[in-house]
C-alpha cells in the first residue's frame, strides 16, 4: 500500500483552477467514451452478430461497472486521497478500454466494457469532491456546473470525431481513441497533491462500514439520501434512453447519415452545455430546489412535445431545448452532495449515491428499446417524460431547501 496510498503529505494542494481541470478533464473523458459506443453499436453489432438486446446490453453493464466503481473509489477516495484515485481509475480505464478493440465476441467486449466502467466510475465523485473542497462554497453550485461541462466537451467531441474517422479507422480504432482523453487527464493530475480540507481531515479513523452507514444515519440524512438517489436516478435514465437510441433512431426512420445524426447530437449537445452552466448560475443566485423544480417541469414538457415531432429540422432545434432541461440538471448533483455531507464520507456519497443513479439510468437504453419494438420509438419517448414527475416529488418533499435558501440569500 505504501507508495500509492502513503501519506497524506507530499505535493503542493492543487489551485481552484487546477482542481477544476483537472475534474472536469477526467468527466470529458467519462462522456467521451459512452457516446462514442452509443455511435458505433450499429458497426460493432454488424461485426459481432449482436442482438438489440446484446447490444443495449453493453452500454447497461458499462453502467453497473460505473456504479460498483464508484462505491469502491468513493470510499478509497475519502481514505487515501481524490488525487491518487482519479489517476488509478483513469489506469484501469485505459487499460480495459484499450481491450476492448481487440474484442473478438460479445462475452469478452461485454467483460472489457464493464471493467472500463468500474474505471468509470470514481470520475464524477471523487472530482466534485475535489472542487468542493478546494473552491469557495459561495461558488459551489456554478463550479459543479462547470464540472459537469467536462462532460459535454466530451460528448461534443465524439459527435464531432467519430463520422470523420469511423469510417477510416472502424469501431475497433474508435476505442484506442478513447485512450486519448484518459491518457491526457491522467498526465494533468500527476504532479497534484492532496486539498488541503482532505489533508486535515480525521479520515483515517472511519471505517468503511461507516460510511456507507452514515448516509442513512437518520431520518433527515436518509430522506436526502433516497431524494439524490431519485434524482440522479430520473435524469440518467432520461439521457441514456434519448440518447443512446436516438442516433440509430434517425438514421433508420428518417434516412439521416452519421455525419447528419452527429449533426443532431451535436446541436443537443450544445442545449444541454448551455443548461448545465445556466443551472450553477441561477442556482448560486436564487435557490437550487427552485432551479431543480424548473429543470424538472421544463424536461416532462420538453420529451413530451419532442415525441410528437416527425420534422426533421424542427427536431433538430428542439433537441437543442430539449437538451437544456433534461441534462441540464447535471449541474447541480455536485453542489448538492457536497452540501449535504462532510469532508469524511463527501466523495463515498458523491460516488454511491450517483453511482446508484446511473445503475438505474443504464436500463433507459434498454426500455426504450424494448418498448420501441413493442410498439413505436415515438411512444417510448413519450412514456419518458412521465418519469420526470417522480423527481418532482422528491425535490419537494425529500431535499432540504432551508440550506440552499440561505446559499442564495447570502451570495445575492
Amino acid at each position: 500500500m505504501g507508495l500509492m496510498f502513503g501519506s497524506k503529505k507530499g505535493k503542493a494542494a492543487p489551485t481552484p483552477r487546477q482542481a477544476l481541470i483537472a475534474s472536469a478533464s477526467g468527466y470529458a473523458m467519462d462522456g467521451f467514451d459512452l457516446l462514442i459506443l452509443g455511435f458505433i453499436l450499429p458497426l460493432i453489432v454488424q461485426s459481432l452478430g449482436l442482438n438489440a438486446q446484446q447490444a443495449g446490453s453493453l452500454i447497461t453493464w458499462t453502467l453497473f461497472g460505473a456504479v460498483a466503481g464508484g462505491m469502491i473509489f468513493g470510499q478509497l477516495a475519502d481514505r487515501f486521497g481524490r488525487i491518487r484515485m482519479l489517476s488509478l481509475s483513469i489506469l484501469i480505464f485505459s487499460v480495459f478500454t484499450g481491450l476492448c478493440a481487440a474484442a473478438q465476441g460479445y462475452w469478452d467486449l461485454l467483460a472489457y466494457r464493464t471493467l472500463a466502467g468500474f474505471g468509470l466510475g470514481g470520475e464524477f465523485g471523487i472530482g466534485m469532491s475535489l472542487v468542493a473542497e478546494v473552491w469557495s462554497a459561495k461558488q459551489r453550485n456554478r463550479v459543479s456546473s462547470y464540472v459537469g461541462l467536462g462532460w459535454q466537451a466530451g460528448v461534443l467531441a465524439a459527435a464531432l470525431l467519430t463520422p470523420l474517422l469511423v469510417p477510416h479507422i472502424g469501431w475497433r480504432g474508435m476505442f484506442l481513441v478513447g485512450l486519448i482523453p484518459a491518457l491526457s487527464a491522467f498526465a494533468i493530475r500527476h504532479n497534484m497533491g492532496e486539498p488541503d480540507a482532505f489533508v486535515k481531515s480525521d479520515t483515517v479513523h472511519v471505517s468503511y462500514w461507516a460510511r456507507f452507514a452514515s448516509l442513512f444515519s437518520d431520518k433527515q440524512t436518509s430522506m436526502a439520501s433516497i431524494g439524490v438517489i431519485v434524482l440522479t436516478s430520473v435524469q440518467n435514465f432520461g439521457y441514456y434512453g434519448i440518447m443512446i437510441w436516438m442516433p440509430s433512431y434517425l438514421s433508420k426512420q428518417h434516412g439521416l447519415s452519421l455525419t447528419q445524426s452527429g449533426a443532431w447530437t451535436a446541436f443537443t449537445v450544445v442545449g444541454m452545455t448551455f443548461g448545465i452552466w445556466l443551472f450553477g448560475q441561477l442556482a448560486d443566485r436564487f435557490g437550487r430546489w427552485k432551479i431543480f423544480l424548473v429543470y424538472q417541469t421544463g424536461a416532462a414538457v420538453m420529451v413530451y412535445f419532442y415525441a410528437q415531432l416527425s420534422d426533421v429540422q424542427t427536431m433538430l432545434i428542439a433537441g437543442a431545448v430539449m437538451g437544456l432541461f433534461v441534462n441540464g440538471m447535471m449541474g447541480g448533483y455536485g453542489a448538492l452532495i457536497s452540501d449535504l455531507y462532510p469532508v469524511e464520507m463527501r466523495a463515498t456519497a458523491q460516488n454511491v449515491l450517483f453511482n446508484i443513479g446511473r445503475g438505474v439510468g443504464g436500463f433507459g437504453p434498454f426500455v426504450v428499446g424494448t418498448i420501441a419494438l413493442a410498439s413505436s420509438f415515438h411512444t417510448a419517448i413519450a412514456l419518458l417524460a412521465s418519469i420526470y414527475l417522480l423527481a418532482m416529488l422528491a425535490t419537494l418533499f425529500l431535499l432540504p431547501k432551508s440550506a440552499s435558501e440561505v446559499e442564495a440569500e447570502t451570495v445575492a
